[in-house]
């Protein structure tokens, strides 16, 4: 090479430096099958659990409104313990028998929006008098008997609903239907589920908007402004002793922050009276006693267990707008279990973990039915994020935030505590997550052509269809009449949801109007090389309990679409871990990670 070509030597070792601090600092300090130090694996539980915390607690918050429940705080909480105890539950189930990743399992938005409009129904809308607290009489047969029955043909419809997800991945079917989902369909549908909880949002901030506005700026603040300020905290290692370490607590629990100060505020406003005491009065919702004595009346312990507001009925109409959030939950864990590999330091998941993890996605939501969390579980994005920050990818950890979970569950006062957070605090913290869940959706149009007129139609025509539509038929309830009032029921409920009439539209023409694969936001599967650095990994996949070994020797586990098959071709790997790797190249190349689902 000539002299001019060449860079002095100094430049080649500051540069060979750069690229070796990158490196240090992107390289995960434990991996997938890794145990951290015991201390250290209880305080990475515990941070989990509170990154899913804001998700798994507004769940049941938004559909207190839906189920006449905005006055019975002591059963909002009994719906919090069991929401937690289920994720716990699943979670487990996730690591050990699922897709095997460090993926932790809570409630989804997916399955809020249909339940929302099945809600909403004429036949379900809540009496004038459950609106009134003076009129609402916890205690009542009558009062028990109104939100019971919403919620048992809730959790049925979800029982039914997840069957769907249990049989496509069981039996293998996930991969036949992903292959005509593409961003297109993902984004309007992600992104209507954000933009159709608005009005929860602002009915909850507008009870007081000094006090959500506060809420909604301390969350940004901590998120976006401080989240790169460490806080030196003490440690202590072998090698150093006792030390300080820098935590970086305001990007790790924002949310929880923001909360807990406007909570505390809010305190301070109502001991010293500045927020008034009378019911009739604005802002009065903001006080922190309004809940009464809802802790006090809450027991130590409680056990959720399936069936305990009575036996779940079936609403033909739920189970069919459900299963369109079955079917979005679903597009968005196979994201979410590639972005899990590629930050755990595992190769990209084989075709039968992908097909477990779905299959037990779906058991978990027909335990969430059984238990009547009124919700459904997936995977949770947010806490995929974290170990990208915390550089500590073992299974382990999450095996421990489940146990967490359950214990949660278990004790009813802590929920209780949870049910007296003030509407003005919760509404500002919807604010940013509903906000963040819309943008989410967006952001899956990044890998196609959005340059493409083609691209933009679709859009563009999904987006502006799905929220004309809804709102037309809520406007003018009289309008569908087919002379089957099942068939009316299920029409209603299917077209008053958002995300799904996006989705459906978004699918319909994705999949019909010709484009190329770079348009589409498709990778080009035929020309990708795959790595063999894997190779040696893939076992982390298997089976737990040896049974993976067990099952070697029978011959028709090959067949068995979520079982691992020990075949081995000449290059030491299957068929399947070939087309599995190549797969999860392409997708770690598109995949970003969402902080908030």
């Amino acid at each position: 090479m000539s002299e001019e070509g060449r860079e002095p030597e100094g430049q080649e070792q500051k540069s060979h430096d750069i690229s070796s601090a990158s490196e240090d600092r992107n390289q995960l300090t434990y991996l997938v099958t890794d145990a951290p130090p015991w201390y250290l694996c209880i305080f990475l539980a515990i941070q989990h659990c509170l990154t899913a915390f804001g998700a798994t607690i507004s769940i049941p918050l938004i559909l207190s409104e839906g189920l006449c429940l905005q006055h019975d705080s002591l059963t909002q909480s009994h719906l919090i313990n069991s929401i937690f105890f289920v994720s716990g539950l699943c979670t487990l189930l996730q690591v050990t028998f699922g897709v095997r990743l460090p993926i932790l399992q809570g409630g989804t938005f997916s399955l809020l929006t249909p339940t929302m409009a099945m809600l909403s129904m004429p036949e379900w809308e809540c009496p004038a008098w459950t609106r009134n607290a003076s009129l609402v009489d916890t205690s009542s047969p009558v009062f028990k008997e109104e939100w019971q029955s919403r919620l048992r043909n809730l959790q049925g419809s979800i029982m039914v609903a997840s069957l769907l997800q249990i049989v496509v991945g069981f039996l293998g079917v996930i991969g036949f239907l992903m292959r005509f989902i593409g961003p297109l369909t993902i984004a309007p549908t992600i992104t209507l589920i954000g933009l159709s909880l608005f009005e929860s949002s602002a009915a909850k901030a507008g009870t007081h908007w000094g006090i959500s506005a506060m809420t909604t700026l301390l969350i940004i603040l901590f998120s976006q402004y401080l989240r790169l300020i460490p806080v030196p905290v003490p440690a202590y290692n072998k090698l150093k002793k006792l030390h300080t370490s820098k935590f970086y607590i305001f990007q790790r629990i924002s949310i929880l922050l923001g909360i807990v100060v406007s909570w505390l505020i809010c305190y301070i406003l109502t001991v010293s009276d500045v927020l008034p005491s009378n019911p009739a009065h604005y802002g009065h919702l903001a006080r922190t006693d309004v809940k009464g004595n809802v802790i006090s009346d809450a027991s130590w312990f409680t056990f959720p267990y399936p069936g305990q507001w009575g036996v779940p009925a079936v609403s033909l109409a739920g189970v069919f707008g459900l299963m369109a959030g079955i079917i979005c939950s679903m597009a968005e864990s196979m994201g979410d279990y590639y972005a899990c590999a590629k930050l755990s330091g595992a190769p990209p998941p084989p075709r039968h973990a992908i097909n477990r993890g779905i299959g037990v996605e779906g058991l978990g939501s027909l335990l969430a039915g059984a238990f009547g969390t009124g919700n459904g579980t997936t995977s949770f994005s947010e806490n995929v994020a974290v170990l990208g920050i915390t550089k500590v990818g073992s299974r382990t950890v999450i095996l421990l935030s489940g146990v967490f979970l359950i214990l949660m569950g278990i004790l009813g006062k802590i929920s209780a505590v949870f049910t007296t957070i003030p509407d003005p605090v919760v509404g500002g913290m919807f604010m940013v997550m509903f906000g963040v869940i819309t943008a989410t959706g967006i952001s899956n149009l990044q890998s196609t052509d959005m340059n493409s007129s083609r691209t933009i139609f679709i859009f563009g025509f999904s987006m502006f269809s799905a929220l004309s539509i809804p709102n037309w038929i809520v406007k003018n309830p009289g309008s569908l009449h087919t002379g089957v009032k099942e068939v009316d029921h299920v029409l209603h409920i299917l077209l008053t949801t958002n995300m799904f009439v996006g989705g459906f539209l978004g699918f319909i023409l994705d999949n019909t109007i010709p484009g190329t694969k770079r348009e589409r936001g498709l990778p080009d599967r035929e020309h990708e090389d795959v790595s063999d650095k894997f190779s040696a990994s893939l076992e982390l996949y298997d089976l737990p309990f040896g049974l993976t070994s067990f099952l070697s020797s029978q011959s028709w586990v090959r067949y068995v679409p979520f079982c691992p098959w020990r075949d081995r071709d000449t290059d030491g790997r299957t068929e399947d871990n070939n087309v599995m790797l190549r797969r999860g190249s392409e997708l770690s190349s598109h995949g970003e990670i969402v902080e908030m689902r």
